[in-house]
């Protein structure tokens, strides 16, 4: 059972949603950034959005990820992500291995937080979005 594993708390471990511009297009991406100087492995991370559009309840699909490893002091690109989805609460859920120990910790950026007042430019990925800590 879940509650019988004992989930350490995740550190050095940022989560951003950043735009780039890719033949003239703009798109945008999460991305997972691990400041540790230690890779992680089996990287599984869930997403989805939920909340109110025009005063109805919406909720997106699941998407689910898996990265085998992310090298140390690395990024990893998750998946793209529509700006439709902005006006959502979208929450992604990491879980990952570190040696044999495992971490967990769950992301969630709320609606409103893709607001352009919100979006710096990120150094470790040289791109402007919102950044999870």
């Amino acid at each position: 059972m879940k509650k019988d594993i004992n989930f350490h708390p995740v550190t050095g471990v940022k989560l951003a949603i950043a735009r780039e511009l890719v033949d003239g297009q703009e798109e945008w991406a999460v991305y997972m950034i691990n400041l540790n100087m230690i890779e992680l492995h089996t990287v599984m991370i869930t997403s989805k959005g939920y909340g109110l559009i025009d005063g109805e309840q919406r909720k997106t699909s699941v998407l689910r990820h898996m990265i085998q490893e992310v090298g140390s002091q690395s990024i990893a690109k998750i998946e793209p992500i529509d700006p439709a989805v902005f006006t959502l609460n979208n929450e992604f859920w990491l879980s990952y291995y570190i040696l044999d120990q495992i971490f967990d910790k769950k992301f969630i950026f709320t609606e409103g937080s893709m607001d352009p007042s919100n979006i710096r430019m990120i150094p470790e990925l040289g791109l402007e979005g919102v950044l999870h800590g």
